[in-house]
């Protein structure tokens, strides 16, 4: 089942990348797996996944020693600073940066590793109190401080739309981080490069791919539950 829900998702990633003048080869599919073991991993990397999210460093410590880096690793969810040492010796990519004091820690844990940890700037986007990140008029300035840190680098935003059973209802927030995406890449900041652009869930990641998305976070279309 897992590797036909797959097939369906990428065939959905490729209409909307059709829509939008590009390929599904550029939309990268993190398959978020946080309520799910490493057999179902092991399906998912059996089925072409290449790419595995998940939002707790301590839930990916387990699944991590069953499949190490037989996948690429995204945390997509909060990062604490004292689960940093953690993170970065687990994750390629961390999506949810939102301050300068976890910066400077990745920045700080990442010394000694061949690249630069590769990091997204959080933006919160929506006004719900639950969500996390750094306010879209605070993201330049917060990369501009990141930037000149050693062992890290500035690849790109993140958001997080509000839940909704219609699509649409989350074009705004998707397009609106695009802009700001946008806006940034022409400051030209060094050491930063607005390549990514994380967006986009099970519910809305076709929306989120119209308004410019090439990565995206799929799990319950994938493991349901």
């Amino acid at each position: 089942m897992i590797a036909e829900n797959i097939q369906a998702v990428r065939e959905r990633i490729r209409r909307a990348a059709e829509r939008v003048g590009k390929k599904e080869r550029d939309i990268t599919l993190v398959c978020v797996t946080k309520t799910i073991g490493a057999p179902q991993i092991e399906e998912a990397l059996a089925a072409g996944v290449t790419d595995i999210g998940e939002s707790y460093v301590q839930a990916a410590e387990i699944k991590f020693k069953a499949i190490e880096f037989r996948a690429k690793w995204h945390l997509v969810g909060h990062l604490q600073t004292n689960k940093v040492k953690e993170a970065v010796r687990m994750f390629d990519f961390i999506h949810s940066v939102d301050s300068l004091k976890l910066a400077e820690e990745i920045s700080k844990r990442s010394a000694g590793l061949l690249d630069p940890k590769k990091v997204l700037i959080e933006v919160k986007i929506s006004e719900e109190a639950t969500k996390y990140g750094v306010p879209p008029e605070q993201a330049l300035p917060l990369i501009e401080k990141i930037a000149v840190l050693p062992n890290i680098k500035v690849l790109g935003l993140m958001t997080m739309a509000p839940f909704t059973e219609n699509p649409e209802e989350s074009r705004p927030y998707f397009e609106r981080l695009r802009k700001l995406s946008l806006l940034i890449l022409t400051k030209r900041v060094r050491n930063v490069d607005m390549r990514y652009l994380s967006m986009g869930m099970t519910q809305d990641f076709e929306v989120a791919i119209e308004e410019g998305a090439n990565i995206i976070r799929v799990g319950h279309a994938i493991f349901g539950g």
